[in-house]
């Protein structure tokens, strides 16, 4: 069997995905840094004497940040597949017997 060559798969470490830990610190300062805007947002809309288009447009990113930024924190990153939860009886297709009943 000459010629015949099995393809070799190479991983690099580039190729790994981001730890978990790592990813909720990535998650937990954007969201921290996007709450400090938006307090910067809140002070400047209430202590600053703007005219009315500018204090209008520091309260609009002082009520729109959190939802933005509750809505990037709660993003898995991007690229990770989705958790996985395994157990023994994930491949079962029918509800036991003595279980068919709420509160059995």
């Amino acid at each position: 069997m000459k010629g015949w060559h099995r393809r070799r798969v190479v991983h690099q470490v580039t190729d790994a995905q981001p730890s978990l830990s790592a990813d909720i610190g990535r998650r937990e300062k954007r969201y921290l840094i996007q709450m400090g805007i938006r307090t910067i947002c809140l002070i400047l809309a209430v202590a600053l004497p703007l005219p009315w288009p500018y204090r209008l447009l520091f309260i609009a990113g002082a009520v729109f940040l959190p939802y933005i930024a509750v809505i990037g924190a709660n993003e898995r990153g991007k690229g990770l597949p989705p958790p996985t939860f395994t157990s023994p009886e994930a491949n079962q297709t029918e509800i036991p017997r003595h279980r068919r009943e709420i509160g059995s």
